[in-house]
């Protein structure tokens, strides 16, 4: 039951904290550059222990992975100041070929979880390095549109007065600008939207489904501008995300990992409704999606796989 955290910033060092508040784990490893940095994030996060589960929290190196049955990756460089997309992209690949050698020297049997953005395309990539190490796509996850999925079920939830945990609500393709809002297949506790919204007396019109779009789609803009980041929400995802792989619970999540086609576009990797276990993804479960999602979710794939092909 351990797990290994690479990368101590506030993504990962919350993504611990998450874990620990849970009790998910038994042992948990901090690995960063900056050891400083991981020691000291340990260090906090080690003395919330007494107050919730016993677990031991350190910071170490690769070699102290060994054994990991997860290792999460949230390691990356931040962009610089009139920096493009493409040269961000190129810089975090050339830190992945580094890091996922490093990961699965050490704990070959790991099942990889990336939370680098852009997710989509470091997740392929991760799996691209991981292929030379016999490692199957399906044991490389980047946590895709789950944070989304949660905005979205989060908003709705409070549109209708509904504890979000009933709402069963997925959001498709890329992490970013060009993600899929499913309406079509929402669900209130496994009754459809529309016949919850008669029976309860609730309303969720256009205007109301655009205000959900948009303040899902826009959230993380808002939050950086007001704060600087974004955490407590991406760290919580990937603590729920762990405890399914590391019970074997078989839940469906929208993560993402390489697939051979989605609505048309081959070998690419956008967030879809996948069943999640043990070993990683066991099936993509997409359903019906109305023409316009659909097309969305084409447009999505196009622009994550027109990224991946700069990089190659």
């Amino acid at each position: 039951m351990k797990i290994g955290i690479i990368g101590s910033g506030a993504v990962g060092a919350t993504a611990g904290y998450a874990l620990v508040m849970r009790g998910i784990g038994r042992e948990i490893v901090l690995v960063d550059l900056n050891k400083e940095r991981a020691q000291a994030e340990a260090d906090d996060i080690l003395h919330a222990v007494p107050f919730v589960n016993p677990m031991n929290v350190r910071a170490g190196d690769y070699p102290d992975l060994g054994g990991a049955a997860v290792v999460i990756i949230t390691a990356g460089v931040a962009q610089r100041p009139g920096e493009s997309r493409l040269a961000l992209l190129e810089r975090n690949a050339a830190v992945f070929r580094n890091i996922v050698p490093s990961v699965l020297q050490h704990a070959p049997d790991a099942v990889l979880v990336v939370a680098t953005n852009p997710v989509d395309i470091m997740t392929h990539l991760t799996a691209r390095y991981a292929a030379d190490f016999g490692v199957p796509s399906r044991r490389v996850i980047g946590s895709g549109t789950t944070l989304d999925t949660a905005r979205f079920r989060a908003l709705l939830g409070r549109h209708l007065g509904v504890d979000p945990q009933h709402v069963h609500a997925y959001v498709l393709g890329e992490h970013g600008d060009s993600e899929v809002l499913a309406w079509s297949e929402v669900s209130i506790g496994g009754i459809p939207l529309e016949d919850f919204c008669f029976e309860a007396g609730h309303e969720v019109t256009e205007a109301v489904k655009r205000d959900i779009d948009d303040q899902g789609r826009r959230a993380a803009y808002r939050i950086i501008e007001g704060k600087g980041a974004t955490y407590y929400g991406i760290g919580s995802a990937l603590a729920r995300i762990v405890h399914v792989i590391l019970h074997d619970q078989r839940a469906l999540l929208t993560v993402c990992t390489p697939v051979e086609e989605v609505a048309g576009v081959p070998d690419v990797t956008v967030a879809l409704p996948n069943l999640l276990g043990g070993s990683g993804v066991q099936a993509t479960c997409l359903f019906e999606l109305s023409n316009d999602e659909y097309a969305g979710l084409q447009a999505s794939a196009q622009i994550v796989r027109e990224a991946i092909t700069s990089l190659t």
